[in-house]
């Protein structure tokens, strides 16, 4: 938990916050432990949040259930979802959870719209709205255009020879169901590219792995 609500670590950074110091005794703290609901879909939105320590995941769920993780925010970044319903006044689209221990520190809606009048602040929540809308975008070309197996591989990647995991998280990440990625691993296992354990995959031919997550037809 930061010492005050504007502790120095927040404003680091939060830096466009330095310049609304009636807000700071405003700003609402709190710290949950791994697994924590924030927030879910079509509730009012609670405030601006702003990530101190930890991690929180945002997803998307359909119709039949499937969920897809459409992006985390880490410390110093903005939660799109949050920021888009702050913004136009509307119910929130996906839901959120703490992916670890993580403290937030939030600004009211109405200090979030009050705070936007200072030019130094809309500009600087607007780049980072500019920049989750990027990658936002990226992960729309890639459900589209990517194949599926390519995107296992490219996940799997960049995480160490082991890679401690379940397929049902992988599924929720990339989007499908457990079925279908557990269907892969097993063939990246028959070709030599994996070896799979419970809850673990050791990668055994990462320059497999990339030549297979360069392919981007389906």
């Amino acid at each position: 938990m930061p010492d005050t609500p504007a502790s120095p670590e927040l404003l680091a950074l939060y830096p466009a916050l330095g310049g609304l110091p009636a807000l700071w005794p405003k700003l609402q703290t709190m710290s949950v432990p791994a697994g924590t609901p924030l927030f879910q879909e079509n509730q009012a939105c609670q405030g601006f949040p702003m990530v101190v320590h930890g991690e929180v995941r945002v997803s998307r769920s359909g119709a039949n259930g499937r969920e897809l993780e459409l992006y985390r925010v880490s410390p110093g970044e903005m939660c799109l979802v949050s920021s888009a319903s702050l913004f136009a006044h509307q119910p929130l689209t996906a839901h959120a959870v703490a992916t670890s221990a993580t403290t937030l520190a939030m600004l009211s809606p109405a200090d979030f719209e009050a705070a936007l009048a200072d030019a130094g602040f809309r500009n600087y929540v607007l780049g980072l709205f500019a920049a989750r809308m990027a990658d936002l975008s990226a992960l729309i070309e890639a459900i589209a255009f990517q194949r599926l197996d390519s995107r296992l591989a490219a996940t799997l990647l960049g995480h160490g020879q082991q890679v401690r995991v379940t397929h049902q998280a992988l599924a929720d990440e990339l989007g499908t169901v457990r079925e279908m990625v557990t269907r892969l691993l097993h063939r990246f296992e028959r070709d030599g590219l994996v070896e799979l354990s419970r809850e673990c995959i050791t990668i055994k031919n990462s320059a497999g792995l990339r030549t297979l997550a360069t392919l981007t037809h389906r």
